[in-house]
């Protein structure tokens, strides 16, 4: 999170609002609680340029509980829904999905672990199901660093739902595209524990089978999401990071910034003559997730080892990929990805 955040959570802590109680203390029932609500749902639709048709949520835990509450709300007995796999996290929703809705089918159109996740489908690399509930597709995939750089093609009349959580708000979201779009909290947004939901509200107001309560999006659309007590401050911090980013100027100018600092990094990578290796296809790239590997295991560890040294810390690829990992997430300053670039110059002197 930036400093400014920080900053005004600290405050906030034990003042919120000149009230002289913090924003851990507060009822959910409050009219300051009500503003802190009013706030993120208003500052969210400005940031994402949200269209009035769509529902602004905020859902208790991560996107691992969307995974299974999307199919639960969207996906009818004997239906379909297409899951394109790209990695991890499109590999872990076909799992949720198939054990929310076992009497369901989620189709898997493009299986990218046979090309190890290096891609993203291209336009006629996959066939999705005419008549789908929906297609489930994760727009930026952090663990190999690719990215859909234009959002994939559904059958006609196919609802599309994207999960993006590592990259929500670092660039605009089509809406007339999309019919629902997820983010867990904890990579743009602000802490763990939440996750932020947009959905259309013709796609969410008619749940496909009787649902408790908690696990109805309609539920939380009508009841403003708070049908319990809400996490509030995961939501407080949610409305404080909209606010910052649209201070900073708003999604477009995030998506400058991260491309600008992704290219310092492809650049010594493409320029390394092999010394530094993508792990995804050029044209797939993430500017977010920056994943690339080092000649030897034991290299990959050097790297790791003298960058913490030079305080460039968390640059340990995923357990399932192995190698470097650079995250460029919207509060990651230009200077940031200036540092690794001139530590990967210079280790690349020293160990080429």
């Amino acid at each position: 999170m930036p400093l400014p955040v920080l900053m005004q959570l600290r405050e906030d802590l034990l003042d919120l609002k000149g009230t002289g109680i913090g924003i851990l203390e507060h009822s959910h029932r409050q009219p300051t609680y009500d503003r802190v609500l009013a706030e993120a749902v208003e500052s969210c639709r400005v940031l994402g340029e949200v269209p009035d048709d769509f529902e602004i949520l905020f859902v208790s835990g991560g996107a691992t509980n969307q995974m299974a509450l999307i199919p639960l709300n969207l996906l009818p007995d004997g239906g379909v829904a297409d899951y394109p796999d790209t990695e991890v996290w499109s590999a872990k929703a076909i799992v949720e999905g198939r054990d929310a809705v076992p009497s369901a089918t989620i189709a898997v159109p493009f299986e990218g672990k046979k090309f190890r996740y290096d891609h993203v489908p291209a336009v006629g690399e996959m066939t999705p199901t005419a008549g789908a509930a929906y297609m489930h597709y994760c727009s930026n995939n952090t663990v190999h660093g690719t990215r859909f750089h234009t959002p994939p093609i559904a059958a006609a009349g196919v609802p599309l739902v994207c999960d993006a959580s590592s990259e929500i708000f670092g660039r605009p979201i089509d809406w007339s595209k999309h019919a629902m779009v997820y983010a867990a909290a904890q990579k743009h947004l602000g802490v763990a524990a939440m996750s932020l939901v947009i959905a259309r509200r013709d796609l969410i107001r008619n749940p496909v089978r009787r649902l408790p309560s908690m696990f109805s999006y309609w539920s939380h659309a009508t009841l403003e999401s708070r049908i319990n007590t809400p996490p509030t401050f995961a939501i407080h911090t949610a409305g404080l990071m909209f606010r910052w980013m649209i201070s900073e100027g708003g999604a477009r100018e995030f998506e400058r910034r991260n491309d600008a600092k992704a290219a310092l990094i492809y650049e010594i990578i493409d320029g390394s003559g092999g010394f530094y290796r993508g792990l995804s296809r050029p044209e797939c790239r993430s500017p977010i997730n920056i994943s690339f590997r080092l000649q030897s295991e034991a290299l990959d560890k050097r790297f790791i080892d003298e960058a913490t040294r030079a305080e460039l810390d968390g640059l340990a690829g995923h357990r399932d990929a192995g190698g470097i990992r650079a995250s460029l997430y919207n509060a990651m300053p230009l200077e940031g990805a200036q540092a690794l670039a001139s530590f990967m110059r210079d280790f690349m002197r020293k160990n080429g």
